[in-house]
């Protein structure tokens, strides 16, 4: 996923009209259910042609759906891209319920992909030949879209995190770029002492951020097992963030501002916001959003727990679904597999998609690219380097669309009163567990 000015929502679910519930069904992928499809099928089903209806935001895939159509003249691709984050999750929802007007393939964020594929919404695409695939990706993308020998979307891009910060203002106030999250309370301290209005970061708390940090951290809240659902924010790892994080929010060293509004690009271009933790995606939003900063900011490796430790985590990425209620399943396949592991992923990284393939990240001309923003810097090795160290065993919760939103209700409040991050935590885990339980998962505590 590309966050683009026109994009600034991560999918934050509005979960009365996304929550499928354990027992909603929308077609079914049993392997019963379905046969082996050979590539002759699908080559087959592209000589033949016929209509396939794409719901997906990311621009890029105009071009590649251009593309796909002058190599397979006999198929024609609906690209329908005007909707996002929970526009787009309510409609693809309402649609499997009613079962019509189901698109053929749909993008879909690895936060989402379980409420979808654990009510039999997605198809496996395993019997199309997907499961072969799986080298071709990295660790982070593909956990997110397998689920043992089922696999339920391609990945189509990816956000291995990073350490965006503001060199001009770095070497200003003489702050070394921290290379472990100690050192980074450090440096905020410095950076806010040596002038009020500059901050480290800003944050007023969010899910998906808080999460790719508890998974670089080492915590792993969420557990899945078919309907079994463990929930627990007491351990080691989220126990490490807290520490940290809480001493941030406790000495008022963060900006108090939102992601993704005037104020905060304004905070990014004029230096009172000095770094910014996120995915790899972020620096064409760099260039459209604080075009005043260009020279000023660069790319560094995200500060490790401790000295040596290389673990990174994701944050953001999409994957191309096929609904299980798609009419057209093998061209559908094509599509998704001709845009994610086939040519159309050269056509997406050339337009600045980050990608979730091995081959492009660790080709020269992907990592010896120079970002003129960030000063010539080549920084797709940073971000490349990221990639590779992503830790694998990540799991969301199946319903982590409402989790998330109603993060601020939870842990939100640790931001704005005397509620500490840990007791924010244990609400967030009591108030998913209500909800899961009410939906009819069985939950181990």
């Amino acid at each position: 996923m590309r966050r683009t000015t026109s994009r600034l929502l991560r999918g934050i679910a509005l979960v009365s009209a996304l929550a499928l519930g354990v027992t909603a069904c929308g077609g079914s992928d049993d392997a019963s259910d379905q046969k082996v499809v050979s590539a002759g099928d699908v080559q087959a089903a592209l000589d033949k042609g016929g209509d396939i209806t794409v719901w997906a935001w990311e621009p890029t895939l105009r071009t590649v759906a251009a593309d796909f159509q002058k190599k397979y003249p006999k198929v024609k691709v609906n690209l329908v891209g005007e909707r996002s984050g929970d526009k787009h999750y309510t409609a693809l929802s309402n649609a499997i319920s009613a079962g019509k007007g189901v698109p053929d393939v749909a993008q879909v964020e690895y936060f989402a992909l379980g409420q979808y594929s654990l009510t039999k919404g997605l198809t496996d695409l395993a019997p199309f030949g997907a499961d072969k695939l799986a080298t071709k990706y990295t660790a982070g993308p593909w956990n997110a879209v397998s689920d043992g020998d089922k696999v339920y979307g391609l990945p189509m891009d990816s956000g291995p995190m990073a350490l965006f910060f503001n060199k001009a203002v770095f070497d200003k106030y003489k702050i070394s770029v921290p290379t472990t999250w100690d050192e980074y309370v450090d440096a905020a301290r410095k950076l806010h002492k040596a002038d009020p209005k500059v901050y480290i970061a800003n944050d007023t708390g969010e899910g998906g951020f808080i999460t790719s940090m508890l998974w670089q951290a080492g915590s792993r809240p969420y557990k899945l097992d078919g309907t079994k659902v463990g929930i627990n924010f007491d351990d080691a790892g989220a126990k490490k963030f807290e520490a940290v994080w809480q001493k941030l929010l406790d000495e008022k060293l963060l900006a108090p501002i939102t992601s993704w509004t005037d104020d905060w690009y304004k905070g990014l271009g004029d230096g009172t916001i000095a770094t910014l933790t996120t995915g790899a995606w972020m620096p064409a939003n760099f260039v459209s959003g604080v075009p005043n900063a260009q020279g000023h900011w660069r790319a560094a490796a995200m500060p490790a727990w401790a000295k040596g430790d290389k673990a990174s985590a994701e944050n953001g990425g999409s994957s191309l679904a096929v609904p299980a209620l798609s009419k057209n399943k093998e061209l559908a396949y094509a599509f998704a597999k001709y845009a994610n592991a086939g040519d159309g992923v050269a056509i997406r990284v050339a337009q600045g998609a980050f990608p979730a393939t091995k081959s492009e990240l660790e080709s020269a001309s992907f990592q010896n690219k120079k970002f003129d923003y960030f000063g010539g810097q080549e920084a797709n090795k940073i971000f490349a380097e990221s990639a590779a160290n992503v830790t694998s065993d990540w799991t969301y919760l199946p319903f982590q669309p409402y989790a998330n939103s109603i993060f601020n209700d939870t842990v939100g409040k640790a931001y704005v009163s005397g509620t500490t991050l840990a007791d924010g935590l244990k609400a967030w885990q009591e108030a998913s567990v209500k909800y899961g339980e009410e939906q009819g998962f069985t939950i181990e505590k």
